[in-house]
């Protein structure tokens, strides 16, 4: 089956989802793609370009799978005259209606953020499936839909919130996580050494993370800190804080370009505190559990998703509290903390997913589910 997937953001997770799939398929998969960067651009003007490009080409797909980023409506209505006879699927990675706009961007002042959540809206609604990297990413979006629809004065259509939720299921991320393993054991520090290895972002929830560092480092706690992940020009300013006041605890600070100086990172670090205020799948989390990293979680979003029912109660935390708390005893226990095993992820990797998605995507050929 040929398969057309189109990513007008090709960079980073999306890029590596895409190519990941292409390697592991049985289908025959064709990338139609845009440079990652200036998201907002392709969410408006993406799929005009890759409607152009789609229309020079002589690519002939049985079937068509979009990313979240792509306004699959219009992308549609340009390609009419090829594509009105093919099924298309979409797969959110995230969505724009209930993730957490950052306060300071200026398009939340002018009401402007909502354009993006229906963007999202009319691709859900255009596609034959829908796919979500989660259950809470699916109930999330569903949940935002309903109550953006609610907000305008009549014809809202909520009732395509239902027809949506029909049409939709979750197909949980598939991640390269053999690209992970290492030849001989890691090393340890006599100390234990706590992780971040997400993006320097506001959504991440670096504030808290840093917060309860600061506590344990003031009462005289002994660990190391390896702070990785990337930075932007606008990172919070907690990061430039937390480097002065944890420096005697910092072993290694910024994003390692080297993907095996990361690598080796995880297999190092023993604790990872996760503090994040919206994650629909979390990527960063599950490869450091795959590196046997011991998981604090918070008992919200999608991490309950990842963790068996038996081992819930001492790797998720209900609170700040709870989470300082769950984070000392590490500390304080890391011969017992390395010794315990991690629940396995590893069913998250290519070579067990692949099958999967080949067979959901070659049930969106059948478009009677609309």
């Amino acid at each position: 089956m040929k398969v057309l997937l189109l990513e007008p953001f090709f960079e980073g997770s999306h890029k590596q989802w895409a190519e990941g799939y292409q390697r592991h398929s049985e289908h025959q998969i064709e990338i139609l793609s845009l440079p990652g960067r200036h998201w907002k651009w392709r969410m408006h003007g993406g799929a005009v370009s890759l409607a152009a490009r789609f229309l020079e080409s002589d690519i002939k797909p049985d079937v068509i799978l979009a990313t979240d980023m792509l306004d699959l409506a219009t992308f549609q209505a340009l390609t009419r005259t090829r594509t009105a006879n093919i099924p298309c699927a979409v797969y959110f990675h995230e969505n724009q209606l209930s993730y957490p706009w950052s306060p300071n961007d200026p398009d939340v002042a002018q009401g402007r953020d909502n354009h993006y959540g229906f963007i999202n809206y009319t691709t859900a609604l255009s596609a034959d499936k829908v796919f979500f990297n989660s259950e809470y990413h699916r109930t999330s979006f569903l949940n935002a839909l309903e109550e953006l629809l609610r907000r305008f004065p009549d014809h809202n259509e909520v009732r395509n919130v239902e027809l949506i939720e029909r049409k939709s299921e979750v197909l949980p991320l598939a991640l390269d996580l053999k690209s992970l393993d290492v030849n001989e054991p890691v090393e340890k520090s006599e100390l234990p050494l706590i992780l971040w290895n997400h993006r320097w972002e506001y959504d991440k929830g670096p504030e808290e993370f840093f917060k309860v560092l600061f506590e344990l480092s003031e009462k005289g706690v002994e660990f190391e800190l390896a702070v990785l992940g990337e930075s932007y020009s606008r990172s919070p300013k907690i990061f430039d804080e937390a480097k002065e006041r944890l420096s005697k605890h910092i072993v290694t600070w910024g994003f390692q370009k080297d993907r095996k100086e990361y690598v080796q990172w995880l297999h190092r670090a023993d604790i990872l505190p996760v503090t994040s205020i919206q994650d629909f799948f979390g990527i960063s989390v599950i490869e450091a559990m795959y590196c046997s990293v011991h998981p604090i979680l918070p008992d919200r979003l999608a991490y309950p998703e990842h963790i068996p029912l038996s081992e819930r109660g001492r790797i998720l935390y209900k609170d700040a509290e709870d989470l300082k708390d769950k984070l000392l005893y590490a500390v304080k226990h890391i011969d017992q903390i390395r010794s315990t095993i991690i629940p396995s992820v590893a069913y998250y990797d290519f070579s067990d997913l692949a099958s999967v998605y080949d067979e959901q995507i070659a049930g969106s050929l059948n478009r009677s589910i609309c």
